[in-house]
């Protein structure tokens, strides 16, 4: 594997926020950045990513979205000091390739993805995405959007509630959690949910480590913001917009996202899909990816250590390939 050039990148954010995103030195390096190439940062977020790239320009050219208005804002700042060389763009991801050709964009370099919820969405309480903190119940990353954790808390009924928990949370008590919930409409509040739930676990689940409100409230953040949907469709249009040698690089923070990330690629890097007893190929299907890392990167100890948030985060890498495979 490549070794990652940490204090090149360190002092890339000589002057930035002390907050260092995920994975930053390992996401950055993989994408063997051009200095006159095209690259895509579909998860603004605070801008940190985005900075590294954009250090890394000379002729180049950025292009960052995120759906979350006060993430816009509060970048614009930040990246102020690139001028022209970088684009703020407040879209969903999945939308890339329609907001990339409004701006004569068909093909870019590099594609960066870090997926989740953004520290500063947590950290404020107003948002409703934490469990900790009481708060309406919201969970929108575009707050414009019209779904929101209440609609689904309390309008939705008991199997689609189930569905989501144990499908999105990958929760095991699902379905008394769903029962639960159904039974204590309505629901307000953040915190009040989070006691629900904990009332329809068995108390051993209440003792694990892991705050037994977790699985369920990703779970309600994933269905409110089409998580998976949007992350299938970006990747998918990412592939088409790569140049050949392009890499994109993902972040994920749970086993949801990292199966469809893991099954994305390993599908485009697949050759003749014929079924094994044909005795010669007639699919013609050419892979169109390949795989950079084997296994996942993960967090250093280092990183671990300093932001405890990164410990469920892998990353995965895929090239371009050309014309010729």
């Amino acid at each position: 594997m490549t070794d990652f050039d940490h204090d090149a990148i360190n002092d890339s954010l000589h002057d930035e926020s002390s907050h260092t995103p995920v994975l930053l030195h390992e996401s950055i390096e993989s994408l063997r950045i051009k200095p006159d190439g095209v690259y895509v940062d579909l998860t603004l977020g605070r801008g940190g990513h985005s900075a590294a790239i954009a250090e890394k320009l000379s002729t180049g050219r950025l292009l960052c979205f995120d759906r979350d208005r006060d993430a816009i804002d509060e970048a614009a700042a930040r990246l102020a000091r690139f001028g022209d060389k970088v684009t703020l763009i407040k879209s969903d991801f999945r939308e890339v390739a329609g907001r990339l050709a409004e701006r004569g964009i068909s093909s870019v370099d590099g594609i960066l993805m870090d997926l989740g919820v953004s520290s500063p969405q947590l950290d404020d309480a107003e948002r409703g995405f934490s469990y900790m903190k009481d708060a309406p119940l919201d969970m929108r990353m575009d707050r414009g959007s019209e779904l929101s954790a209440a609609d689904i808390v309390n309008n939705w009924d008991y199997e689609e509630l189930r569905r989501i928990i144990y499908e999105y949370g990958e929760e095991r008590y699902a379905s008394s959690i769903a029962s639960r919930i159904v039974s204590s409409r309505p629901v307000h509040t953040t915190l009040q949910l989070s006691e629900i739930i904990k009332s329809a676990m068995p108390a051993k689940a209440l003792r694990e480590k892991q705050h037994p409100a977790k699985r369920t409230f990703q779970a309600i953040r994933i269905a409110v913001n089409d998580e998976l949907g949007a992350l299938q469709e970006a990747l998918e249009a990412g592939e088409r917009l790569l140049a050949p040698g392009g890499r994109i690089a993902v972040i994920t923070f749970h086993s949801l996202e990292d199966r469809i990330v893991k099954k994305f690629f390993a599908d485009k890097a697949k050759g003749c899909v014929c079924p094994p007893d044909f005795p010669v190929c007639v699919c013609g299907h050419k892979p169109t990816l390949k795989v950079v890392y084997r296994k996942p990167v993960l967090p250093t100890e280092y990183e671990l250590r300093d932001n405890p948030r990164s410990r469920s985060a892998k990353l995965r890498v895929a090239e371009k390939l050309g014309l010729g495979g």
